[in-house]
């Protein structure tokens, strides 16, 4: 999928589009479901920044409507391993809430995604996250998610209007073996996707963080080409 053509009256949807592997696969996904894609990447001074420009190498192979890069500086706050200066862990994903967790990021990006579907004359919003393979995040829960669109309908003129502004979680149910199979069924370069919390200095990938090793697990499992270099190769 090198480009997509919608036609000019399809719908509009704000996808947030992080450059990892699946918010690439649900940019994916929006485009296959007819919607002309907003995507929406938050500079949140991380640690990964790399990400970024797997966000922006993913727009432009996907060919979306357009693609904001918005910074918000969450290292003011902290409170995190990819915010401040915290190790992050590299001993296998565990239970409980990892260190890695950002205090309410999905909840303020998707705010910010809410606000810009609005502003566009949009009613559909996309995030990719899942509640199988995944760190143990709160907000990447199924609850969070019906909780977010509840909000929605109370937080804004499009709700009060009578409107509604649906979020789609499209891999929400999805094992991260199912996700590369789902990026290798739309045609992706998976490899031009980002994961790893704490890249090397070279550029490759750490491989033993815990977004690595759920990465690694899922394409081995999936039988596919992970696509990413790791210190370790």
């Amino acid at each position: 999928m090198s480009e997509t053509s919608l036609s000019t009256d399809a719908p509009l949807a704000v996808v947030l589009l992080s450059g990892g592997l699946d918010s690439m696969v649900c940019t994916a996904l929006a485009q296959e479901q007819g919607f002309r894609v907003l995507a929406l990447t938050i500079d949140y001074n991380q640690r990964h920044r790399v990400e970024l420009d797997s966000a922006t190498a993913i727009a432009k192979r996907l060919n979306v409507e357009r693609h904001v890069i918005l910074p918000l500086d969450l290292r003011q706050f902290g409170g995190s391993a990819l915010t401040a200066d915290i190790a992050v862990p590299k001993d296998g994903v565990g239970d409980g809430v990892p260190v890695t967790y950002v205090p309410a990021r999905n909840l303020i990006f998707l705010s910010l995604a809410l606000a810009w579907t609005e502003a566009a004359g949009a009613r559909d919003l996309f995030i990719g996250v899942n509640a199988l393979d995944y760190s143990g995040y709160p907000d990447c829960r199924p609850e969070f998610v019906a909780g977010f669109e509840s909000l929605a309908r109370l937080a804004t003129k499009v709700g009060n209007d009578g409107g509604v502004v649906t979020v789609h979680a499209p891999l929400q149910n999805l094992k991260k073996s199912e996700i590369a199979l789902e990026a290798a069924r739309l045609g992706l370069e998976s490899g031009q996707s980002w994961s790893c919390y704490d890249p090397r200095v070279e550029g490759r990938a750490c491989g033993v963080c815990d977004s690595c090793r759920l990465r690694r697990a899922g394409f081995e499992e999936a039988g596919l080409d992970d696509g990413t270099r790791y210190g370790s190769d």
